[in-house]
């Protein structure tokens, strides 16, 4: 399928068209996925990205420091998005319906475009939990309410962008280990950025959790993958990593060396579904991973996770 839809974008998306043509490499030749090139995720904040001439039905943002340039992911089927977090979400955590959703994301609230906020509202609709919903600055609030939901036993995720988290338990303590706590990763500029080992000790003792899970996402992606803990994170079907050589971007590496992550995203159908972003990982051998930092002088996201 990711030889397909390879030829379809090689032939429908100009930027990536181009890109390959620079590149001297021929799409026809192209007969293994491992010989797919990757389009660098920094053409979504100069060129529209788009294998598809129907006009985009939403457009997504990435965050960024004032004065930063935006990527802008350019969707004509939002359809397609929205499946595709619905089944990963189900895949991971089960059906959200009887799940009590608690979302403490106030920098996406205070900004448009951002594809998260749209899934957690999808989410937030599906939840028939009268307790689910957005917590912007009203800690006082979100704690009580975690209470009342560790007394009732009922299963509950809190996502929350992490300078939010790291706000709350500041002021509030819990004991609450059945608790799903999601960090979306990201300081905003709000806080130092942290290692990942010393981040998650602090929210898992703040929040009495012995694990605390993440997302992997960004706005140039329409698929997410999840970490249960630990850092170690597992794609959807339709999404893959593979890594590349950082001082050889066309050349791909072997499982458990560090490098550069490339993403393959068949749910970016109607732009590209392969980019090479400027996240540094690794692979093991049953497919997870885990992402260890960015490349020197690439622009801190605020989706991204944290520097090793």
């Amino acid at each position: 399928m990711a030889l397909a839809v390879f030829k379809h974008q090689a032939k429908h998306c100009a930027v990536y068209a181009s890109y390959i043509q620079h590149l001297n490499i021929s799409p026809a030749r192209i007969s293994s996925v491992k010989d797919i090139p990757y389009l660098p995720i920094s053409f979504f904040k100069t060129h529209e990205v788009l294998s598809d001439a129907k006009t985009p039905e939403i457009v997504f943002s990435s965050s960024g420091t004032t004065g930063m340039v935006q990527s802008r992911h350019l969707v004509t089927d939002v359809g397609i998005y929205e499946t595709s977090f619905n089944k990963a979400f189900e895949q991971f955590y089960g059906k959200i319906e009887d799940t009590c959703l608690l979302a403490l994301l106030p920098s996406y609230l205070e900004r448009d475009g951002s594809s998260l906020i749209y899934m957690v509202d999808a989410l937030l609709k599906q939840s028939k939990h009268p307790d689910s919903g957005y917590f912007l600055h009203n800690h006082d609030e979100l704690f009580h309410r975690l209470k009342k939901l560790q007394k009732n036993k009922q299963r509950t995720i809190l996502i929350g962008v992490t300078y939010a988290l790291l706000d709350f338990i500041e002021q509030y303590q819990l004991d609450f280990p059945e608790l799903i706590v999601m960090e979306t990763g990201g300081m905003k500029g709000k806080r130092k950025e942290m290692v990942r080992e010393e981040l998650h000790n602090l929210l898992q003792a703040g929040f009495g959790v012995s694990a605390i899970h993440s997302e992997y996402g960004m706005t140039e992606l329409l698929s997410q993958a999840y970490s249960f803990g630990e850092g170690v994170f597992h794609c959807p079907a339709w999404m893959k990593i593979v890594l590349r050589d950082t001082n050889d971007p066309l050349s791909l590496i072997q499982n458990q060396q560090t490098g550069g992550i490339n993403v393959i995203d068949l749910a970016n159908i109607n732009s590209c579904s392969f980019i090479a972003t400027q996240d540094l990982g690794k692979i093991y051998p049953n497919g997870s991973f885990e992402v260890l930092g960015r490349f020197d002088n690439a622009d801190i996201r605020g989706c991204n996770l944290l520097v090793q």
